[in-house]
């Protein structure tokens, strides 16, 4: 998962879900033209854009570079970044049918291609990003989760983590990967 300071603004639902597998990011979806009608949204993209920068991230057809202009017009060019999606024929797997000019959107790109795409822009993940994540099937092997003793399991380690008892599993995972690589989970576990 690649970490984004800037907002990623996309068309549609769609492609934010997408996008929202491989980026830990603010994803604004701008509901297609709907953003020409929409002046609260438009207002916070700009404001998005002036406090921590966008990334646009528009379909290549026709309607994706409108959208993309209307939202550009007004907001600096240094606090935009701009990544363009390639033309790829084909159709998106939740459709019937192709698109009018028949090219694939954000939703029906490849994520090795959005990843490359994010990558030339100067997004990139970190070392930590690409670390390995502790799961809850780690959780589950040492016995800390889903188990007949993960209670006291949980609760000997919540102790020795300093952390407070009736920390929820979820909260205790993302507090690990945070603090932990997987190496230094196993050690303390084990």
């Amino acid at each position: 998962m690649i970490k984004v300071k800037e907002a990623v603004i996309v068309e549609g639902r769609y492609d934010k879900i997408k996008l929202s597998n491989l980026l830990d990011a603010f994803i604004v979806e701008t509901n297609g033209f709907q953003i020409y009608k929409d002046k609260e949204r438009l207002a916070l993209i700009r404001k998005l854009a002036e406090e921590q920068g966008i990334i646009l991230l528009t379909d290549s057809d026709h309607s994706g570079f409108q959208i993309r202009n209307y939202i550009a017009n007004g907001i600096p060019a240094e606090r935009i970044k701009h990544i363009y999606i390639p033309d790829v024929f084909g159709k998106e797997k939740r459709k019937a049918e192709p698109s009018k000019e028949g090219k694939l959107g954000v939703e029906g790109i490849d994520d090795e291609t959005l990843i490359a795409l994010f990558e030339k822009a100067g997004v990139k993940p970190s070392a930590a990003e690409n670390r390995e994540r502790i799961t809850n099937y780690d959780l589950y092997a040492a016995g800390i989760s889903g188990t007949p003793n993960a209670r006291e399991k949980k609760k000997e380690l919540l102790k020795k983590l300093n952390l407070p008892e009736f920390l929820s599993t979820n909260s205790l995972l993302t507090y690990l990967n945070s603090n932990y690589t997987k190496a230094e989970f196993e050690k303390l576990i084990y």
